[in-house]
């Protein structure tokens, strides 16, 4: 086995699909809560963003020990949150877990000189 060889993708059919069933999910959401102007997570601002993306009690507490070591504004911490209901909604659930958290902790970018 080549460990420096790429790991096989999935193809792009698949991957599509699988957004357009999440998006789907997302329009039904914000259209059964009456979100004006709300399709999409992205979109979710203020009391919705709350309704739909707090975090269990163990991914609360990551985040907000995330935020203090990575010294997130609160757009950056607003963003996090979008990225964990939407990860959420990819798994089916119906709440954002830590783990959610974690995985859209990981895909933040670090500020050089920040730790």
């Amino acid at each position: 086995m080549d460990l420096s060889a790429p790991t096989p993708g999935e193809p792009s059919a698949v991957v599509a699909e699988r957004v357009a069933a999440t998006r789907n999910v997302q329009r039904a959401r914000y259209a059964e809560m009456k979100a004006e102007g709300v399709t999409c997570n992205a979109q979710a601002d203020g009391e919705v963003l709350d309704r739909i993306a707090a975090p269990d009690d163990a991914g609360r507490e990551l985040l907000t020990q995330a935020a203090d070591k990575m010294h997130l504004s609160a757009r950056g911490y607003h963003r996090i949150l979008r990225v964990a209901r939407t990860l959420a909604d990819m798994d089916g659930s119906d709440n954002v877990k830590r783990l959610h958290i974690a995985e859209a902790l990981s895909y933040r970018r670090v500020a050089p000189g920040r730790s």
